[in-house]
């Protein structure tokens, strides 16, 4: 090639370097707003996958009260903002009991299971869209298996049919209860990253329980009940395992943690634990074990031996073969609940309705089945 052709080419390629360079200082803007917008996404995923999983791993929460007078007897990180998981169904029972005293549903009431209810994730008890069960049954599921669908089911019977309008009928429930650091998005506890609560939010809503509904709270010692020829077990260790204790509930998802509500009575005297946050059911179990003797202790109830295996029982040892040795130390006396011979309500002082939408039972009809979109959430 000659010299006078290689200098041109040199001068084309220099010419079309050029052009190229100004190109893309001309497309710089919209690449740098693009990469802006990636990394605001990615924070934005960042911060939303934080608040789902902040969690405190590791990290226990806990609270001892005296169901009478209210007292702290014991705090551990009370007031650590966490995730319910199915201790949401104890403000759902809450609600339900409410509505019961104030006359805008019944015990014998149908239920209508939708769509909606009827795709929870489990533990569930299987309904099927169209069909319903009676209210009386709902409170068992909830209480005994912490039935999804059910709970689900209950919600909007309350709420108008929409389950979300329920929620937010909790969450005023609960911040007229004093529960400030509460917010609830389901009936069942089902993962979202907007439910929250606290401990001592927790202990306030068991202490209500008591007080606000004492001739229901019978259903939460509820060692089993019957459900279309299937006996439907209690999955409250504690009933078991833990002297005077005759309620309520626990509380299990991957984010959450395995948590608990425990009341016991001894010599007349009442507690209400929460254990947020254990790593395993042996050591939610065990340290509310031990908060609930020290709380006995600083009331000065005299200490009553735990049943052997729950005492030989370490904490870190396998989950599985604890679970089965607590369940083995339970007492003989067992007795199945049949939902038709649950004891009969008594009326007792007024407590505030908030926002109840259902009609009296009698004008309940039994084809109100409200259809919504399936759920997408696991437990």
């Amino acid at each position: 090639m000659a010299v006078a052709d290689r200098t041109a080419m040199r001068h084309t390629i220099t010419a079309e370097n050029k052009k190229l360079s100004k190109l893309k200082r001309q497309k710089l803007p919209s690449l740098r707003k693009w990469v802006g917008l990636l990394a605001g996404l990615a924070i934005g995923a960042t911060t939303t996958y934080g608040k789902a999983h902040a969690q405190y791993a590791g990290q226990l929460s806990s609270i001892v009260i005296d169901a009478r007078t209210g007292a702290v007897l014991s705090q551990d990180d009370p007031d650590l903002r966490r995730y319910p998981a199915s201790l949401t169904k104890l403000m759902t029972l809450y609600m339900t009991f409410n509505a019961l005293r104030a006359g805008a549903i019944s015990l014998g009431q149908a239920v209508p299971v939708s769509i909606h209810a009827s795709t929870m994730e489990p533990s569930k008890l299987g309904l099927v869209p169209g069909s319903h069960l009676t209210v009386e049954q709902a409170i068992l599921a909830l209480v005994t298996k912490s039935a999804n669908d059910a709970a689900c089911a209950l919600g909007e019977l309350i709420g108008g049919g929409s389950e979300p309008q329920f929620a937010a009928m909790m969450t005023q429930q609960a911040h007229y209860l004093g529960m400030s650091n509460t917010t609830f998005r389901n009936a069942s506890g089902l993962p979202d990253p907007d439910q929250m609560t606290t401990a001592r939010d927790l202990a306030t809503l068991g202490r209500r329980l008591i007080a606000d509904f004492p001739e229901y709270y019978h259903y939460f010692s509820t060692p089993y009940f019957s459900f279309h020829r299937r006996v439907i077990p209690n999955h409250n260790p504690m009933l078991k395992v833990y002297a005077g204790a005759d309620g309520m509930k626990t509380g299990y998802t991957q984010e959450a943690g395995r948590n608990l509500v425990t009341s016991a009575i001894r010599d007349n005297v009442r507690l209400v634990g929460v254990v947020m946050g254990a790593s395993s059911n042996t050591q939610r179990s065990l340290v509310m074990a031990d908060q609930l003797d020290r709380g006995f202790d600083a009331e000065g109830v005299a200490p009553v031996a735990r049943p052997l295996m729950l005492a030989r029982a370490q904490v870190g040892t396998r989950t599985a073969r604890n679970h089965h040795t607590l369940v083995m130390a339970a007492s003989a006396h067992r007795r199945v609940m049949e939902v038709a011979a649950a004891p009969a309500a008594r009326r007792s002082h007024h407590v505030r309705l908030i926002g109840a939408r259902v009609r009296p039972a009698s004008a309940t009809s039994a084809k109100s089945v409200v259809k919504h979109r399936a759920a997408h959430n696991h437990t």
